[in-house]
């Protein structure tokens, strides 16, 4: 049966410096393959052969792309949250209210807590993490004492969902 979803959201990476290395090494390959395999002219010191810097090319592009792709979708339905990293995850995990024993939004250090962005093993007793951007995030307490962070853009309209929504 279809929930109403009461709250729904989907971030993309947006780190201006993940996306400088990217178009950067991006650019220096397509100037190495206009320049060797195009031009005729050897590219840098020790240059690869003409196949393996098209499959470099091939690789960085494929990099890029899937990098690209990354989204973190979030929903609240009357009956749990669900929560989604595509293209790790092709359907959303289910977490029904009566599995949760506290549920909040709150302010975490991605780098310090989580060692980065996306799907991440918390460091000594954090938990598990969905995190894109920012710094804010679903805090998720299990009743079998795990945890789950997820990120969030929106902290005041899901903050208002939350108190609606979940009942300890």
């Amino acid at each position: 049966m279809n929930k109403e979803i009461l709250f729904s959201e989907t971030q993309r990476f947006k780190q201006w410096w993940l996306w400088i290395i990217l178009i950067g090494v991006n650019v220096l390959m397509f100037y190495g393959v206009y320049s060797q395999v195009i031009e005729g002219h050897q590219f840098g010191d020790k240059p690869m052969n003409n196949s393996q810097i098209l499959i470099g090319t091939g690789i960085s592009l494929s990099v890029t792309f899937f990098i690209l792709s990354f989204r973190l979708g979030t929903q609240i339905k009357s009956d749990g949250i669900y929560v989604r990293l595509f293209p790790l995850q092709f359907s959303y995990k289910f977490f029904p209210w009566n599995s949760l024993l506290k549920c909040y939004v709150r302010k975490y250090n991605a780098i310090a807590e989580f060692g980065g962005w996306g799907l991440r093993l918390g460091l000594f007793g954090k938990g598990t993490a969905y995190n894109i951007s920012g710094n804010k995030g679903l805090q998720l307490e299990f009743t079998n004492g795990k945890k789950l962070l997820i990120g969030t853009q929106k902290t005041e309209e899901l903050t208002e969902v939350i108190e609606k929504s979940f009942l300890p």
